[in-house]
């Protein structure tokens, strides 16, 4: 029996525009997502280098739950059981503006916020001492010396494994589906059970995948040949 493969079955109306809903989701949730975990990530990294013992404890705590635990288990735990511990009035706010979307978007960022902080953290303990030193002889307060100094040049070491992470965090929506967030896989898995063509649907998905984290890794190189310091 031979093979017959028709794309066009699946790209076609309304099985096409189901698909492009979900991958506007999925980009959706990786800039939301991604924007918590780098934000989250570089705060938690400075408390740690502050050198307070309560700061120090809580951070490593705090990365060591979100290292360890898996992805979904605490996308789960953000959609199933987190919304029990808000008011009734707020879930059912929550329930009626995509809340499958929000508590992943959540879950995901605050579990790569580990990934980014460790990230953070070593680039900062690469900064020589002297930095440091030098900025806060020029009057720059902890804050301003961290903002205008040492962060940048952190977040220039950091550079390649903040690629890494930002790949892995966007292929990590893709767990959102458990929940019925309307992610590409998701989509592609409901257009998959409506025209029985398994593979076309999913070679489809493969393609928007691979496509985007081509896509980040060039992105990210770009930046990191823009942000370089010359050596010469």
């Amino acid at each position: 029996m031979s093979l017959q493969l028709d794309f066009n079955s699946i790209i076609a109306a309304p099985y096409g525009a189901e698909m492009i809903h979900g991958a506007k989701v999925t980009l959706l949730m990786t800039a939301e997502s991604w924007v918590l975990a780098v934000g989250l990530g570089t705060v938690l990294a400075v408390a740690r280098a502050t050198g307070n013992v309560i700061a120090d404890r809580f951070v490593a705590g705090f990365v060591a739950y979100h290292r360890n635990v898996p992805m979904l288990v605490q996308i789960i735990l953000w959609y199933f059981g987190v919304p029990t511990l808000l008011p009734d009035s707020m879930q059912s706010w929550v329930n009626a503006h995509n809340g499958e979307m929000f508590f992943a978007a959540i879950a995901i960022g605050l579990c790569m916020s580990a990934y980014f902080s460790e990230d953070i953290r070593s680039g900062l303990r690469s900064v020589p001492w002297g930095q440091h030193e030098a900025a806060r002889s020029l009057g720059l307060s902890y804050s301003r010396s961290m903002r205008y100094v040492i962060l940048p040049q952190a977040f220039r070491v950091a550079m390649p494994p903040f690629i890494n992470h930002t790949v892995l965090l966007f292929k990590n929506t893709s767990l959102a589906m458990v929940i019925g967030a309307a992610e590409m896989t998701y989509a592609v898995r409901e257009v998959e059970n409506q025209t029985f063509r398994t593979f076309e649907s999913y070679a489809v998905a493969t393609a928007f995948y691979l496509a985007v984290s081509l896509g980040l890794m060039a992105l990210g190189a770009f930046v990191a040949r823009r942000s370089s310091v010359p050596t010469r």
